[in-house]
């Protein structure tokens, strides 16, 4: 059979054209969804390597959490006496911690998965974004495990739930949201500079004691609330404080300003991958 001329293969739905990314457009959102299949993979495979050769397995996504609230309880709710707003310390902790360490791990895992991941990038083409995105996915199924810890401690100290509760899926979305657009622009700095991979636990821990986990918002000072809040691990701290346990007032005003900067991490983060992408297989 004759090849066919070049006009006629362009417009063949059987035929496939790879072509790099042009300046900050073309973010092309919609392969994502054409390889969805793999998507799934990455995600799944991550679930299942996380705790593979492990002698407690999944129980580590509640074990994490909880033993370090077990250690900020004993050093900072009985010998710092951290005000918790009336609330026992270890549940105001714990609930903190939650979508902390959903943010964390998902960062930390995207960060260097592309370098990880360099067999497959070298030699398969599919959307590169499902990369990194894979990992910080796969970290809201420790979530949703470790959840059903707090509900059980909160049973225990006598806490109610309250209709609030119902917009926990909103906080948990900002989550989300944070922890991709920051795993974005991790991932495609560390192709090219390696040296991010050093820097990652470091922003881990400043953004850590600039997140009220620890200790209550009441300790800011009023003059840096407003700054505080641009913070968008702020907003999803205490959404899920103020969701699940009552404690202080709904968010509102503020967390538009969390959301805001959550949301511009994601586009830029979108965009500056994109724009880096056509480097990678080269790079890595």
């Amino acid at each position: 059979m004759s090849a066919l001329p070049s006009e006629a293969r362009l417009r063949d739905p059987g035929v496939t054209w790879i072509r790099p990314t042009r300046g900050w457009g073309g973010l092309q959102l919609r392969e994502l969804w054409r390889f969805r299949e793999l998507f799934y993979f990455l995600v799944w495979r991550d679930i299942k390597v996380r705790y593979k050769q492990t002698l407690l397995g999944a129980a580590w996504a509640i074990l994490q959490p909880f033993l370090t609230m077990v250690v900020f309880s004993i050093f900072f709710g009985e010998l710092a006496k951290m005000p918790s707003d009336g609330i026992p310390y270890p549940i105001f902790s714990f609930s903190a911690l939650l979508p902390w360490q959903l943010f964390e791990g998902g960062i930390s895992k995207a960060g260097t998965s592309l370098v990880a991941g360099r067999n497959l990038i070298t030699k398969v083409y599919f959307p590169r974004l499902a990369v990194p995105a894979a990992p910080i996915l796969a970290g809201a199924v420790d979530f949703c495990l470790a959840l059903l810890v707090l509900f059980a401690m909160m049973a225990y100290y006598h806490t109610p739930l309250t209709w609030a509760a119902l917009t926990l899926p909103v906080y948990l979305l900002l989550a989300l949201v944070t922890a991709l657009g920051v795993g974005f622009w991790l991932a495609a700095l560390n192709v090219a500079y390696r040296d991010i991979g050093y820097v990652i636990p470091f922003l881990v821990r400043v953004w850590f004691f600039s997140t009220p986990i620890t200790y209550a918002i009441s300790l800011v000072p009023e003059k840096w609330q407003a700054a505080y809040w641009l913070n968008p691990m702020v907003g999803v701290v205490q959404g899920f404080r103020w969701a699940i346990l009552g404690v202080g007032r709904p968010p509102e005003i503020l967390l538009l300003a969390s959301a805001g900067v959550g949301l511009c991490l994601l586009g830029t983060g979108i965009a500056y991958f994109r724009r880096m992408e056509r480097t990678f297989a080269d790079v890595v």
